[in-house]
């Protein structure tokens, strides 16, 4: 790769969005061009406390760009995405990388059409207790995830942060897209059940899901605990493997002949938001040089499989519901705006 530099932009500067803005500052390959908030006061805020310009509308930075992180509301992804796409701009997509399936798939389609790549935000997948697994992963048998967390506070005007979104797309999609990535096989069936607590859509949830080669994973989610907790348990024939991704740590058991020998992995720290951007930049540099795209983490069509695995537990969720007379307040997606 050259010495180039890809020129980058960050739309929406929320309390994420401020994070790729002060990151990409930090990135060797990237010049980061500008910003862009619907709020033009906030832009502007980030802008003087980064030392970057604000653009008064996203076509403006776009067109002094070649790739731009898209950090809104999810509801507002396929809107903003599919106009940049057609400017033929490469895209990181904060998870979920849309709010429908239908939207997702359009976006993969137009990103294909232009020749440019899509990344998603799924940035558990750069969390450094993933690097040690490479190698330990076969015939997985049983998957235990459980992701928690207090419910987010109130912002003036504005949902709660994540919850123009059910608990499955808020959260738990990210253990579907490491659960999808690690077993490797298509989906045969699905169980599951939620509760609306706080929020006008699921705060709660487990889902059972049953893949074609015989795999069975149990994933629970929750944004009305008191406590964090992110933690995965991969069981295989001869060998466990205890994840957290919170504490960044993990643990080998492995069948020997005398016993089981545990190994506690040593993990390289590192911030998994920086080397997604990171790879984000480099990716769309070698696609641009070499015209090959390169092998991506969380490609456009892999956040699209995790957000068919998503939408399909929320369905069954509201069906579970129905069937059992179970209160259920939860309004699709579409008709909460």
């Amino acid at each position: 790769m050259s010495d180039r530099k890809l020129k980058v932009g960050v739309i929406g500067v929320g309390a994420l969005g401020r994070h790729h803005t002060r990151l990409y500052k930090e990135v060797k390959n990237a010049e980061l061009v500008g910003i862009y908030d619907a709020n033009f006061d906030t832009a502007q805020n980030i802008a003087k406390e980064f030392g970057v310009k604000a653009f008064q509308t996203i076509e403006e930075l776009a067109n002094e760009c070649e790739g731009l992180s898209i950090a809104v509301p999810s509801n507002l992804h396929h809107q903003i995405a599919s106009v940049l796409l057609r400017m033929k701009k490469h895209l990181l997509i904060e998870k979920p990388i849309a709010a429908t399936v239908q939207q997702a798939g359009e976006l993969v389609r137009l990103a294909e059409e232009n020749g440019v790549l899509i990344e998603v935000g799924h940035t558990e997948r750069y969390n450094p207790v993933m690097s040690f697994m490479d190698g330990k992963i076969n015939d997985v048998r049983l998957i235990e995830a459980k992701r928690m967390a207090p419910y987010p506070p109130a912002r003036p005007g504005l949902h709660p942060r994540g919850t123009e979104v059910g608990v499955v797309l808020d959260l738990m999609i990210h253990d579907l897209e490491l659960i999808l990535h690690i077993v490797q096989s298509k989906v045969e069936k699905v169980e599951a059940a939620g509760l609306s607590i706080l929020s006008n859509s699921e705060d709660l949830a487990n889902a059972r899901i049953t893949f074609k080669n015989g795999c069975v994973a149990n994933v629970t989610a929750s944004r009305v605990s008191e406590t964090g907790q992110r933690r995965m348990q991969i069981y295989q024939s001869e060998r466990y493997i205890n994840l957290d991704y919170q504490d960044k740590t993990g643990t080998v058991y492995t069948k020997t002949d005398t016993g089981i020998s545990k190994e506690v992995v040593a993990v390289v720290d590192h911030n998994a938001l920086q080397q997604e951007l990171e790879n984000f930049v480099n990716n769309a540099l070698t696609f641009i040089e070499t015209g090959t795209i390169p092998e991506l983490k969380v490609s456009g069509k892999s956040g699209l499989e995790a957000l068919r695995l998503a939408v399909k537990i929320t369905e069954e969720i509201h069906r579970h519901n129905s069937a059992y007379g179970i209160p259920d307040k939860s309004v699709s997606f579409e008709n909460v705006f």
